[in-house]
């Protein structure tokens, strides 16, 4: 734990925790001060990890098995957050699954699994954290407001994505919903922001950067010249869940090294 740190006292709750992008932002939230609840669904010795590396660094956390697309098993998930942390000041919206395939050949049930996960996942959650903040209030000695949602997003919300209808639909989806959740919650001190990853190396994405041939063509649609690693999302959770970005509302912040630059059009396309 950094020796001032920024989230002291705080209850944070991160879904898809056990792996990539997820384990990044528990790790980083719990090493400046948050109370951690490490949401899975599989691989719960992945969780158990994810919660040994938070207790390692000097903090607290659980893991706790929930489907963020059941309602019930998302308030049993909060739940047991309450009962061990007491509430919530900070919700990372981050469970997220792609099942691809070309647009004829997308099934019913593909289009709803990811559907179901990617976007209601994050209604649900979002509605049980903003019914907590909601009943507490501002405790200023926690934070200026009463609590901070993150939804994690895509560069797929502004960039289409052939072969990946549902997905791209998902994060689109995403984008509006957070930002509907903004201008209502805001006079309510409750502060709804996104972050918007570019092509980040976690084990959702491997087949793209596992190899030279890959990587070097991935790097392509990367102005900056770097496949982004999960602790890049980490920070930016970190500060979004912070004070220090009391005034960011509404917001999506893109971590994707310029790939929102279209790159491809460099040479006048």
């Amino acid at each position: 734990m950094v020796s001032n740190p920024k989230l002291k006292g705080q209850s944070a709750l991160v879904t898809g925790a056990n792996s990539g992008i997820g384990e990044a932002v528990a790790i980083a939230l719990g090493n400046e001060g948050a109370n951690v609840v490490v949401n899975y669904i599989t691989h719960p010795e992945n969780a158990d990890a994810v919660v040994k590396k938070i207790e390692s660094n000097g903090g607290s956390a659980i893991a706790v098995k929930a489907d963020v697309s059941k309602e019930d098993e998302v308030q049993s998930m909060f739940q047991q957050m309450y009962q061990k942390y007491g509430t919530i000041d900070i919700l990372v919206n981050n469970a997220g699954i792609q099942k691809d395939s070309a647009f004829e050949n997308m099934t019913l049930e593909d289009w709803r699994w990811v559907i179901n996960v990617n976007l209601t996942g994050q209604f649900l959650c979002s509605r049980e954290a903003v019914r907590e903040f909601l009943r507490r209030g501002v405790v200023p000695e926690r934070s200026s407001a009463a609590g901070k949602i993150i939804c994690m997003s895509s560069v797929h919300q502004i960039i289409p994505w052939a072969g990946h209808v549902n997905y791209a639909t998902s994060k689109g989806g995403i984008e509006m919903m957070m930002k509907s959740m903004a201008q209502e919650l805001a006079p309510k001190k409750i502060r709804v922001n996104a972050i918007g990853p570019g092509a980040i190396k976690t084990p959702i994405n491997y087949d793209a950067w596992s190899t030279p041939e890959a990587a070097e063509k991935l790097l392509t649609l990367i102005p900056y010249k770097r496949i982004g690693d999960p602790e890049d999302i980490g920070k930016v959770a970190v500060w979004l869940a912070s004070d220090e970005s009391d005034y960011m509302v509404g917001t999506t912040l893109f971590v994707d090294g310029g790939m929102l630059l279209f790159p491809g059009f460099t040479e006048n396309g």
